[in-house]
């Protein structure tokens, strides 16, 4: 198993009942510490644990509340955004403080060609406050109320408007409210398992201001590459090949170290091309698997195309696909790997997994996430159920989180356990 930390220059600290950290910024530019705090949900999740090896564990790894040390392990998934507004300044600040060691922005591009972080092109009716501004009027498509059969709609892109105007907007939760009748009622869409207390302050950032915000922050970085919303060529002459040099000469311009950037896409070609025409960025490039939408059944080899081997040929190194894919049940109702996760093992290509924390309470079985496993999903204590799957059995190197402090955790107790059992067999 391979197993990623970034640990060194930290000097720890023991507060009453919350372990913290002060760790030195690992890229040499960078000056300044940060202090990781896990804060409550961990433990509440350890005590919500099906009785067993693997919560008495983790129990005792909660008990002996050890100084928590950052991991590469545990990746931002848009920052913090169970309880933030997802790609805001706020959202990466809460993820790094809670020791991710990756932290990631989803790149697009706005009308002049610069790209910023947001999840979708096409994504700023639901994640910013643009229906409230002036904005509003350069949508593609205005805001359309409820009228008893369709529903509320909206469609702002970043692509509709430019870099100065995107950061004159304020991110929020992501959400809508399809019944709304107006603006206001169509943007209080929040669930309610997350929270608005932090949605005052949704700082908008550029991806050249994410690259800036990392580095201070001691983070990796795993920037995406959205699917553009637009048609390609944009503006008669930005390819996609354009768009993907464009992210990583970004880095490049910055100073940033190859080593710290894992450059993302669902689009197979984007990683192709990272490999061919940026080989030092492209060993690190993950290809992230969405093919389930086309019909891949992780329990069937016949529908992956390409097969694993062939993307290894290609020279992939880390495939991610969402949690459901890399597990199954057996006749026990226990939670393990899938065929997908073997082949994937077998073929030599790492994994990492998206992503935790994101499908709310688990008492009906999880949801989308979990759609594989749902007979083995019944507490929210199973995320800590699953992630020891995935981290022991499965063998990712990363796991996407939308509140990083649970994968922080995680990773904190697998190393004592190590350190307690260096030649124990996983």
């Amino acid at each position: 198993m391979k197993w990623i930390w970034a640990w060194k220059g930290c000097i720890a600290t023991l507060a009453i009942g919350m372990a913290t950290v002060a760790c030195a910024s690992q890229d040499h530019k960078d000056s300044g510490t940060n202090t990781i705090t896990l804060g409550p949900r961990p433990y509440y999740l350890v005590s919500d644990m099906d009785s067993g090896p693997a919560k008495e564990t983790l129990q005792a790894c909660a008990a002996e509340r050890r100084p928590q040390r950052r991991s590469d392990f545990s990746i931002g998934h848009r920052g913090a955004p169970l309880q933030f507004p997802e790609h805001t300044e706020e959202s990466y600040r809460a993820a790094a403080r809670m020791g991710a060691g990756i932290v990631e922005c989803d790149v697009t591009f706005t009308k002049d060609r610069e790209l910023v972080c947001r999840h979708s092109q096409c994504d700023l009716h639901t994640t910013t406050n643009i229906l409230e501004t002036e904005l509003a009027n350069q949508c593609s498509e205005p805001f359309s109320p409820f009228d008893g059969t369709r529903a509320a709609s909206a469609k702002c892109c970043t692509s509709d408007i430019t870099l100065a105007q995107f950061k004159t907007l304020k991110g929020k939760m992501d959400g809508a409210n399809p019944q709304a009748t107006t603006v206001d009622e169509y943007l209080n869409g929040t669930p309610d398992w997350r929270t608005e207390l932090y949605r005052q302050r949704g700082t908008l950032l550029s991806h050249q201001e994410s690259i800036a915000l990392f580095r201070q922050l001691g983070v990796k970085m795993t920037p995406e590459l959205k699917t553009p919303q637009v048609p390609m060529p944009y503006q008669g002459d930005y390819s996609q090949q354009d768009y993907a040099r464009q992210m990583i000469r970004d880095y490049q311009e910055a100073g940033v170290s190859p080593h710290r950037v894992y450059p993302q896409s669902f689009n197979l070609e984007d990683v192709r091309y990272w490999l061919s025409a940026t080989p030092a960025f492209g060993r690190q490039a993950v290809y992230l698997d969405g093919r389930d939408s086309s019909g891949l059944d992780p329990q069937n080899p016949g529908t992956w195309q390409p097969d694993m081997a062939t993307l290894k040929g290609y020279g992939v190194n880390i495939i991610a696909p969402p949690l459901w894919m890399l597990v199954t049940t057996d006749a026990q109702n226990r939670i393990i790997p899938s065929v997908y996760a073997r082949s994937a093992q077998q073929a030599g290509l790492d994994m990492i997994a998206w992503s935790l924390e994101r499908s709310g309470p688990l008492a009906n079985g999880g949801g989308w996430y979990y759609q594989s496993i749902p007979s083995a999903t019944n507490n929210d204590g199973d995320t800590l159920a699953l992630l020891d799957v995935l981290a022991r059995q499965v063998g990712v190197i990363g796991v996407f989180s939308d509140w990083p402090a649970t994968t922080t955790f995680y990773a904190n107790c697998l190393r004592q356990r190590r350190s307690a059992h260096p030649h124990a067999q996983q």
